[in-house]
């Protein structure tokens, strides 16, 4: 067996670990989509359902595809407010970091927080996100549910004391579980957590192991409820025909173009509420306000708007509210989450594109055209057009689409509209957090250093000339040697053997010179010393220095210090090389 599969060490230790660490977030996961979920179950019936007599409709996958009628038309607005008021209480008092659509804040702890989210966050998140929806806020559960997930990820890491490396894959993975689990989509959400992160490009390492906890927590969440698609089944009578794309060609078209109407007036909006000069605590009350007076007119952009898309999808909507409810709901999706209301961009999204979709068939439907289509087939590729051009995740999209809608068939004719949606979009991204690709990252600054600094060994830019002070020296003449020549710390000898014993810092000089008249260098040096061989690569000795935040390593080899190396002089050797491969 052994000698079929040909693993090292370093690939078996991989899989162990995040085969573990895949089913741990999987639960996880899947556990809490399902208590998120019912947390917006329970808010909207207690804030919509019992307050304003309205409960929205639902998709086929998840309980009755019905029109009831309100009740009470003006506790609509009053619901929102409410909502909005006690989701910013929530937030900006006990963590701030949890406003807004949540995905972006789960990107950001990936590339610039080193996979670090604070343990209240999946708590909180859950809580006001719920109440956002629930009262009538126009907002999905995709981005609250990636950072809940993604801290719950993050926890798991933290909890068990892993790298950076792995805590920010651990973000990732969790992101993945969520999303797998709460849209019933294992695939896309694997594919999506791991597209999201950047403009162009995956995380590649992350892949196998989402793929296995996005299939866990959707199990696990399915099996609580059910499995079918969350809009049902896809109907079986479709079939291409090669005419048809010039009319989802129109469909990319139109939704690229309000793709871009959307990223502008959220983060125009965004904008527009910073500039308020009243506690943010209030704000979110002040954009449930406006969408619930919305509201009052079009229910439909209410909460996340899936159960309209079922209706829609029955060609039960006329033309001109299809066509009023497509600006609304970027309006309101702005208002609700632009003021600092807790709740996701992906609902929205596919709100809106099945509704250029609908509108589009509606249209060709009335004109002289012949057209032999269903609107699911244009609603369900507007879906994807619009949210995969503005998410800068064409594939993932596609495949969350596919599996939300069962309409699987449709790839082909997807593939156009999505494409042209994703070129018209360009750079206009609804994810903020976003980099260009993993090369633009700082998880994956050193990636790129490797290749060259490999290569060199410390002992080629190895400084000798090195100034030493001994344990027994005082504070007072360390600090002034420090000072003489220039440098950030030093290694520090016995006064016995002349061995290294350790090493001190600037900064542990200057914090004690005031005061420590009588402390030597042996009470404030860092020992045992962080040491590097001559033979080891310049990357190797840079992982090492960012790894524990020094600036300098002492170069010993059998006991015997050599001299040093620095961050600055391995960078500066880095550069150099850099500009000598451009030149030939």
């Amino acid at each position: 067996m052994n000698r079929l599969i040909d693993m090292d060490e370093e690939q078996v230790q991989y899989i162990k670990k995040w085969g573990f660490l895949s089913v741990i977030i999987g639960i996880a996961g899947g556990l809490g989509a399902i208590f998120f979920y019912s947390a917006i179950q329970f808010c909207t019936y207690l804030f919509l359902g019992l307050s304003a007599g309205c409960y929205p409709p639902s998709p086929a996958g998840e309980g009755v595809t019905k029109i009831v009628p309100i009740l009470r038309y003006w506790m609509i607005p009053v619901s929102t407010t409410i909502g909005g008021l006690l989701s910013g209480f929530l937030v900006y008092k006990f963590a701030p970091e949890a406003e807004g659509h949540g995905t972006d804040a789960a990107i950001d702890a990936f590339h610039n927080k080193k996979g670090i989210i604070r343990k209240r966050i999946p708590l909180i998140k859950t809580i006001a996100s719920a109440i956002t929806i629930g009262s009538g806020g126009s907002a999905g559960r995709e981005g609250p549910t990636a950072q809940i997930a993604a801290g719950i990820g993050s926890i798991v890491a933290q909890s068990l004391n892993l790298s950076v490396k792995d805590r920010r894959l651990a973000v990732v993975v969790g992101i993945g579980a969520g999303i797998g689990s709460i849209f019933k989509a294992p695939l896309g959400g694997a594919l999506l957590s791991t597209e999201i992160l950047y403009l162009d490009g995956f995380e590649i390492d992350a892949l196998i192991p989402s793929f296995v906890a996005s299939l866990i927590g959707y199990v696990i969440f399915a099996s609580y409820k059910g499995y079918t698609p969350i809009f049902g089944k896809f109907p079986t009578n479709y079939s291409f025909s090669p005419q048809s794309l010039v009319y989802f060609a129109i469909l990319g078209l139109l939704c690229g173009l309000i793709g871009i109407l959307y990223t502008k007036t959220f983060y125009g909006t965004t904008a527009l509420f910073k500039k308020i000069k009243i506690p943010n605590t209030f704000k979110p009350a002040i954009g449930g306000l406006i969408v619930g007076l919305i509201g009052m007119l079009y229910p439909q952009i209410l909460s996340m708007g899936y159960g309209w898309i079922q209706i829609g999808m029955n060609n039960s909507i006329p033309l001109e509210i299809v066509i009023a409810i497509i600006f609304l709901k970027i309006i309101a999706t702005s208002l609700t989450i632009g003021s600092g209301g807790s709740g996701g961009v992906f609902a929205p999204g596919l709100f809106i594109g099945s509704m250029v979709g609908l509108a589009l068939w509606k249209i060709i439907s009335l004109s002289p055209l012949h057209i032999s289509y269903i609107p699911e087939v244009f609603m369900v590729i507007g879906m994807m057009a619009l949210f995969g051009g503005v998410a800068r995740c064409p594939l993932a999209v596609m495949f969350m689409v596919s599996e939300m809608t069962g309409g699987y068939v449709l790839t082909i004719p997807a593939m156009i509209a999505v494409a042209i949606s994703y070129v018209i979009v360009g750079k206009n991204t609804i994810y903020k957090s976003q980099v260009k690709s993993p090369s633009e990252s700082p998880a994956h600054k050193f990636d790129y250093y490797k290749p060259i600094l490999d290569k060199i060994k410390t002992k080629e830019i190895l400084i000798k000339d090195v100034p030493i002070v001994t344990e027994e020296d005082s504070i007072k003449a360390a600090a002034e040697t420090l000072k003489k020549h220039k440098i950030s710390g030093m290694p520090v000898c016995s006064a016995q053997n002349n061995s290294l014993v350790g090493v001190v810092c600037n900064q542990d000089l200057l914090n004690n010179c005031e005061g420590g008249k009588d402390k030597k260098v042996a009470d404030i040096m860092n020992s045992p010393a962080i040491i590097i061989s001559p033979e080891d690569s310049l990357y190797n000795a840079l992982s090492l220095m960012y790894k524990n935040d020094i600036s300098f390593l002492p170069v010993v080899d059998k006991n015997v210090l050599l001299g040093m190396i620095t961050r600055e002089k391995v960078l500066e050797t880095y550069f150099n090389n850099i500009g000598k491969e451009s030149s030939e």
